[in-house]
């Protein structure tokens, strides 16, 4: 009988930015570094989870279009953050859930600066999910976030 023998975990240095935030990357050895988010993170500390967040303003009005709604999603999630006494380097895990992946993936450009804008280049474990509708019927993206505050 063979066995496989599974590769190594690396676990990646944070930037100094990082370094009070706890988390750590997880990165098996061998794997092709991700862009634009980690495989995984371990962290210890405080969680800070938000439920699926939109694009609202705080007038519950959204903004017309996928890059906009993005852009306040994201500050949206970040708000609720800092209320829990969290920052965006304290996140470990995003999912995103939208109702049109070619969308998405026609707007990477531009999402790329919005979500440096507002998260700085800290890149937790993502998941994006292709959806058939939200409840907000004009809503396009949908995000939960899960941070962990050291203690």
């Amino acid at each position: 009988m063979s066995t496989t023998k599974a590769p190594t975990l690396a676990v990646l240095p944070l930037a100094k930015s990082e370094a009070s935030s706890a988390a750590q990357i997880l990165q098996p050895s061998g794997w092709p570094a991700p862009k634009g988010y980690a495989n995984g993170m371990a962290a210890d500390g405080r969680i800070v989870v938000t439920g699926g967040v939109i694009g609202w303003d705080s007038g519950n009005h959204l903004p017309a279009g996928f890059v906009a709604q993005v852009r306040q999603t994201l500050r949206n999630i970040s708000d609720i953050l800092r209320e829990g006494g969290a920052r965006p380097e304290h996140l470990v895990r995003l999912t995103w859930y939208v109702v049109d992946m070619e969308e998405y993936l026609a707007n990477l450009k531009e999402l790329g600066p919005i979500y440096r804008e507002i998260f700085g280049a800290h890149y937790p474990a993502m998941a994006l999910v292709q959806v058939v509708r939200l409840v907000e019927k004009a809503a396009r993206v949908e995000i939960e976030a899960t941070a962990v505050v050291p203690r």
